[in-house]
């Protein structure tokens, strides 16, 4: 066991968020557990070694007062975890310019912000551990999920240049790389696009052999939360961890899979998981 941290978390409402910020407590961490839905943060307020702070990652004054409090209870930060996220689903055409936007402030914009805001002092104590929560479609884009896909992508970027740019302060960067999870990520994404699937539009024919995909092969293997959890927790806790961590079967069998495959040869398997004619 390392000595205890002092660990900011984001999107602590449920899934893994929640998930890393009790497995952290429970090994002796000081864990902030933070949310924008202050709803989903009352049942872990009151837990030992629990301190529950508001957090909206697109709310640059909200990312302010969560870190200056949190500082002020422990006197540092150890280490971030960016774990708020959603998915955007529907065809690239079809998602609104606003919606395009927003999935990139919560996913990418949002992690860049808190990050900002922990380095100061990070920098000053010449360590910490920031993890930033990807997945595997932070390395294969998915169709009819471009949105999210892209904002992983960009989170995966953004890792590698952080991590060489930090790292003469004693400062390691992590990304988490983690297969489908059993979340409520899929009912929120599903509520995103039912003014799609009611819709007329020339992408409609798709949707419901997307949907079926969505729900079954590239569900293959969920993971509950904890199992992702462990491995943040584990990340943190190493004097020396990995640059990217992959949890779960898919995320340890498709990317290195990808690799080898030719982009005509993915877009094929893709296709016929989707059912996609070649032509209409």
């Amino acid at each position: 066991m390392s000595a205890p941290l002092a660990v900011l978390i984001t999107g602590c409402s449920s899934g893994i968020g929640r998930a890393t910020a009790l497995e952290a407590a429970s090994r002796g961490h000081r864990v902030y557990a933070t949310a924008r839905d202050r709803a989903g943060l009352e049942e872990l307020a009151g837990l030992s070694g629990l301190g529950a702070l508001p957090l909206d990652v697109t709310d640059l004054e909200s990312i302010r007062q969560a870190v200056e409090v949190a500082s002020a209870r422990t006197g540092r930060i150890d280490a971030l975890v960016n774990n708020a996220g959603y998915a955007q689903y529907g065809a690239a055409e079809d998602v609104t310019p606003e919606e395009w936007r927003r999935q990139f402030d919560v996913n990418f914009f949002g992690a860049i912000e808190v990050t900002r805001a922990v380095l100061p002092a990070m920098r000053k104590a010449r360590g910490g551990t920031i993890v930033n929560v990807s997945s595997v479609a932070g390395k294969i884009s998915i169709p009819f999920s471009a949105p999210y896909c892209s904002s992983k992508h960009a989170l995966e970027g953004f890792s590698d240049a952080l991590r060489v740019e930090v790292a003469p302060f004693g400062i390691r960067v992590v990304v988490v790389e983690p297969g489908p999870v059993s979340t409520r990520y899929m009912d929120r994404a599903r509520a995103g696009v039912a003014r799609m699937l009611s819709a007329p539009g020339p992408y409609s024919a798709f949707y419901a052999n997307a949907e079926r995909a969505m729900e079954t092969d590239f569900q293959a293997g969920s993971l509950p939360p904890e199992a992702v959890a462990r491995v943040i927790v584990n990340a943190i806790e190493s004097p020396r961890p990995k640059t990217r961590y992959r949890v779960g079967s898919m995320a340890k069998l498709f990317l290195p899979l990808r690799r080898l495959l030719s982009d005509r040869s993915f877009d094929r398997k893709m296709k016929k998981s989707l059912k996609l004619p070649d032509r209409v």
